[in-house]
Parts: C-alpha cells; sequence; structure tokens
C-alpha cells in the first residue's frame, strides 16, 4: 500500500507584475485632477488678488493704509501657513487609506471655506469678528489646498503609463492658470460692470459664491475616479510580508535629504508665482497707478499665455528627462525677475505683459514638471506626504513671506524693487543648485522602491 503524504506548503510567493494602466480611468483622473486642482486654485487666486486690492478697506479700514495691506497680505499667508500642516494630515491619511477617499474630503472642505468666505460680512457689520472669521477660513482653505494639490498630482501621475507621466502631469498643471484666468475674467467683469461702490459691496462675494456649482460637478467627477495601481500594489506588499506600513512622518525620518532637496528645487517658482500674481497687482495700482481692471486684464492675457507652458514641459520632460526641464523652467523665471520691475517701470502696457508672462511660462514649465519629478523622488509608502511637504514648505517659507515681504520694504526702503529682484534672483539660484543635486528617473516604474 502506498503510503499517503500530505507535505506542508510554503506560502505562495506574491508575484508582482507590471501594473496595467487604462486608457480611460487615466483620462478620467486627468480630468478629476485638472477640475480640482482649478476650483482651488480659482478660489486661491480670487483672494490674492482681493488682498491686494479691496480687503484691505473691507476688513481692516480702522487701519492707515500701509499698515491696512500689510495686515491683509498677512491674511493671504494664514493660507499659506496652513498648507504644510494639511500636507502632513492629508498625506499620511492619502498615503496609508488611499489618494482618492482623501481627495474627496480635501475638495468639499476647500469649496465649504470659499462659499463662507463669499458670505463674510465686513469690517463694518461684524467689527472685529469680521477678520477673525476671514483668517480662520483662509486657513482651512491653505489646509485643504496643502492635500488637494499634491494628492492630485499623486494620484494622476500613478495613474500614468511611465512615458507619459510627465504629459499627464503637465495637463494637470494647467489646472492652476486657468484658474487664474478664470479669476481674472471674473473680476475684470464685475470690476467694468459694477460700480465701485457695488463691487465693494457684494460684486467680490459672487466668485467665492460661484464655488457651489464648481463643488458639485467636482464632486461628480471625482466620485468616478478608481484607486490607483501603484497603492493597491504596495497596498499588497504589506499585507503579504506583514510589515507594518510606514509611520506618518516616515518619509521625514527616512528621506530628510531628499524632501529639503524637493522644498528648495521649488523655491523659486513658489515665490516668483506671488511676486508675479499678488505683488506685482498692488504695485501696479499703488505704484503705477493702472486701474484695477486693466491690472486683471493684464494678469487674464499672461496667465492664458502660460497655459500650454505647463502641457510643453510635462511632454518635454517625458523626452529629455525632468531635471533639464526643470532647470530651463528656472532660467526663464531667472530672466524675468531680474528684469520684471525695470520694465514695467515703464509703463508700456505690452512690454509688462510680455514680462509678467515670461515668469509665468517659466513657472508653468516647472510646474508641469514637478508632478512626475516629486513623485519619481520618492518610493509609493511615502509618495503623498513627501511631494506635500516639497510643495507646501516652499510655499510657506518662500511663497507666503513674499507679499508681505514687499510690502514692508516698498514702504521702508528707497529701491524696493532693487531688494525685491535680488531676492527672486537668489531664490531661482536655490532652486537650480538643488535641482542639480536630485536623481533623475524619469524611465523608471514608480513601483520599485528606491
Amino acid at each position: 500500500m502506498t503510503e499517503l503524504t500530505n507535505p506542508v506548503q510554503p506560502p505562495p510567493t506574491l508575484v508582482h507584475e507590471a501594473p496595467t494602466f487604462d486608457p480611460k480611468t487615466g483620462r478620467r483622473a486627468v480630468v478629476s485632477g485638472t477640475f480640482g486642482t482649478a476650483l482651488e486654485w480659482f478660489d486661491f487666486a480670487v483672494y490674492g488678488t482681493l488682498s491686494a486690492t479691496l480687503f484691505p478697506q473691507l476688513f481692516f479700514p480702522s487701519f492707515d493704509e500701509n499698515s491696512a495691506i500689510l495686515a491683509s497680505f498677512a491674511t493671504f499667508g494664514a493660507g499659506m501657513v496652513a498648507r504644510p500642516l494639511g500636507g502632513i494630515v492629508f498625506g499620511a491619511l492619502g498615503d496609508k487609506i488611499g489618494r482618492r477617499n482623501v481627495l474627496m474630503f480635501t475638495l468639499v472642505l476647500m469649496g465649504a471655506s470659499s462659499i463662507l468666505i463669499g458670505l463674510l460680512p465686513g469690517y463694518a457689520t461684524a467689527g472685529i469678528l469680521a477678520p477673525i472669521l476671514l483668517v480662520t477660513l483662509r486657513f482651512l482653505q491653505g489646509f485643504a489646498l496643502g492635500g488637494e494639490a499634491t494628492g492630485v498630482q499623486v494620484l494622476v501621475v500613478e495613474h500614468a503609463p511611465t512615458n507619459h507621466r510627465g504629459l499627464y502631469g503637465g495637463i494637470l498643471a494647467t489646472g492652476s492658470p486657468l484658474a487664474q484666468s478664470f479669476a481674472s475674467i471674473t473680476l475684470t467683469g464685475l470690476a467694468m460692470f459694477l460700480s465701485k461702490e457695488d463691487f465693494a459691496s457684494w460684486g467680490w462675494r459672487i466668485p467665492f459664491l460661484m464655488g457651489v456649482l464648481l463643488l458639485v460637478v467636482g464632486m461628480f467627477i471625482r466620485r468616478r475616479v478608481e484607486e490607483t495601481p501603484a497603492f493597491k500594489e504596495n497596498q499588497l506588499k504589506a499585507a503579504a510580508s506583514a510589515i507594518p506600513q510606514e509611520r506618518a512622518l516616515a518619509v521625514i525620518v527616512k528621506k530628510p535629504g531628499t524632501v529639503i532637496k524637493l522644498v528648495l528645487s521649488w523655491a523659486a517658482s513658489a515665490g516668483l508665482f506671488w511676486i508675479s500674481v499678488t505683488y506685482a497687482v498692488n504695485y501696479l495700482t499703488k505704484e503705477l497707478g493702472y486701474e484695477n481692471s486693466i491690472t486683471f486684464g493684464l494678469l487674464l492675457v499672461a496667465n492664458l499665455i502660460s497655459i500650454p507652458a505647463a502641457v510643453l514641459g510635462g511632454r518635454l520632460s517625458d523626452r529629455i528627462g525632468r531635471k533639464k526641464t526643470f532647470l530651463l523652467g528656472l532660467t526663464m523665471q531667472g530672466i524675468a525677475a531680474g528684469t520684471m520691475f525695470p520694465i514695467m517701470n515703464t509703463m508700456n502696457y505690452p512690454a509688462s505683459v510680455a514680462i509678467i508672462a515670461l515668469a509665468l511660462c517659466g513657472i508653468q514649465v516647472t510646474a508641469g514638471t514637478q508632478a512626475a519629478f516629486f513623485s519619481e523622488s520618492l518610493p509609493t509608502s511615502m509618495r503623498y506626504t513627501g511631494s506635500a511637504l516639497g510643495m507646501t514648505l516652499a510655499g510657506l517659507f518662500f511663497g507666503a513671506p513674499i507679499p508681505f515681504i514687499a510690502a514692508w520694504i516698498f514702504q521702508n526702503t528707497d529701491n524696493g524693487t532693487a531688494a525685491l529682484t535680488t531676492i527672486a534672483l537668489s531664490l531661482v539660484a536655490i532652486s537650480i543648485t538643488a535641482t542639480l543635486t536630485l536623481p533623475e528617473r524619469f524611465k523608471t516604474s514608480l513601483h520599485e522602491d528606491h
């Protein structure tokens, strides 16, 4: 009689196959991400513009003119301060429970905060409570954006095939200039067709209240996006190996050098962006005497010109690499930073449009590359958190203080344009140096740990 044996079977080995990319899912992710990004940045852009023009009088009328501008820019900075906190909280959640689930919440939080800003009473009605509520809601805006801005990048890049990650990220990056353009169109139209009294009373509220419609449409689109293959595979690996998930801030402990390099590489784009779209508004209106409608129109044209630069930057990075494309964008920023104020001081309107457009095009070339560049620098388990820290800390340290610093410089020095130009060029030099030290992985899989 043959003896029956029942040998102990070894545990199955998890086979990691190359992920398959569904073109339909990828397109849906890009549409969802771009729409969500546009919604977030539209509200941010409207606030940034109004903080330089209307809000000083509306929420800080008891201050003198210079102090009111500083106070208004300080509330603007509150949103930037909140972004790293949002990046940490939502980044950790996104690396743990999934990108899609977190992004549903950030969209709702951003939309609700913006709508409530549109309903705020002014100082004349609510007194000191008005600016307190404004700062609180601005903080929530920034908190949501800290998780949203990077989350959609990770979602889109992880849904993209290897040879199109830059292109997908570039299309996503158009959400910001599209939002800037839509914000400029909206504010220009309101400024042209409403009296100054009506605009100050209720016209400024319209862009914020439009968030209701944008929020509904954004939620409908985003609900149809699936979780990313990279995140699903990382969850399977963790389950099969019985290795506990990384702690929330593991990226700071394990990849501190990478995070610092990402922060510094984005310093110039963060700083020059707010110089171009926020303080330039104040300078053109307060120092050079342009009407608000003219200034809004200038920003509109410059933003429209910059939109293709994001797609071209992303596509170019798929061909020649992230670092070379990123450095190209930084070079464009350096040229613009060095010549912006001298050109604007000539009072030549077309030249002013051109120089701000060059600055924004340089920023969009780096933005079109940034989503893939940052994602490829980090492993899947730390990608959301690490990328969020790179962007938001750059915004906090090098973007948020710019309007406030610029206003202080022009109020307390005799040559403010030279000082601000020196700051901008220094940021470009810092970003170029940091970019040169980052790895180039544009042909590698996002599923490979590094």
